[in-house]
């Protein structure tokens, strides 16, 4: 699909993760901590750092709209987890560096580090390159995805979400839910 910008035509694109469901975990408790396995990104460079601030606002964008969502819905809002959106970002940041496929690769461990104990957990990616709006773009895909979908009306208490653009301006979104005990 194409779009015209300000700055001439932009291919759009849009792509999701099939959405993972719900996996419960029976008396988990994780007392793990996190490595610190956050891919570091250049931040003395200005463009990183521009990338990185819009990055942040897309990551409250996809929490604002999720929450939104839910409460048209009737469903009680989400809380926003610092430590579930480290794990998120982190995942973004594998994904936009090509360490790891647009996937759920990896999710058993990403949410074992989470210090939190939780009886299930889920998760959502996208990837979309090109739009003025990527968490508008990223949320709408994935309310009209059944698995998606089924993701954001869960009955979670907590998430988190992480975004990271790379260096071809493709935006990578991840985002964890949790249902805590």
């Amino acid at each position: 699909m194409f779009r015209r910008t300000a700055f001439g035509i932009a291919l759009s694109l849009l792509v999701l993760g099939s959405g993972l469901t719900t996996i419960p975990v029976p008396g988990h408790t994780s007392t793990k901590k996190t490595t610190g396995g956050q891919t570091n990104l250049n931040t003395s460079n200005l463009l990183t750092k521009l990338t990185s601030f819009h990055a942040s606002l897309i990551e409250k964008s996809v929490f604002e709209k999720i929450n939104h969502y839910r409460v048209r819905r009737g469903l009680k809002k989400l809380a926003l987890n610092g430590t579930i959106s480290r794990q998120a970002r982190y995942h973004s940041q594998n994904m936009a560096l090509k360490k790891v496929p647009l996937s759920h690769q990896g999710f058993k461990q990403r949410v074992s580090v989470i210090p939190i104990p939780y009886n299930s957990a889920s998760e959502n990616v996208a990837y979309n390159q090109g739009y003025s709006d990527p968490a508008a773009q990223a949320v709408e895909a994935w309310l009209n995805s059944h698995k998606h979908l089924e993701n954001i009306q869960g009955s979670f208490h907590l998430t988190g979400v992480g975004v990271a653009i790379n260096d071809r301006r493709q935006v990578y979104i991840t985002q964890i839910f949790l249902r805590t005990k």
